[in-house]
């Protein structure tokens, strides 16, 4: 079974991992500690290496308000699509 991460968990298990490599352990026994393949935890390297969690939880409030304005924008241009076919008399 697949085991789903939120962002926020996966930086943290990072910086987890950073803990154990700094002690000396490998990438390889990092993994099994985490309970991640090594596969994995390159892939969250590549792509959370650099964040903070911080970071990931502002990125998470833009990107919703970002979807709410869409929304809003996809609204308008249905109402001005009315009102331009209302004024043109094709209802």
């Amino acid at each position: 079974m697949k085991k789903r991460h939120t962002p926020e968990q996966i930086v943290r298990r990072l910086r987890e991992a950073d803990g154990l490599l700094s002690g000396g352990a490998s990438i390889a026994d990092a993994c099994i500690s985490l309970g991640v393949s090594e596969a994995t935890y390159h892939r969250w390297r590549k792509r959370y290496g650099g964040v903070e969690v911080k970071a990931l939880k502002k990125l998470k409030v833009l990107e919703k308000e970002n979807t709410r304005l869409k929304k809003i924008v996809a609204d308008q241009a249905v109402d001005i699509s009315i009102l331009k076919e209302v004024a043109e008399g094709n209802f």
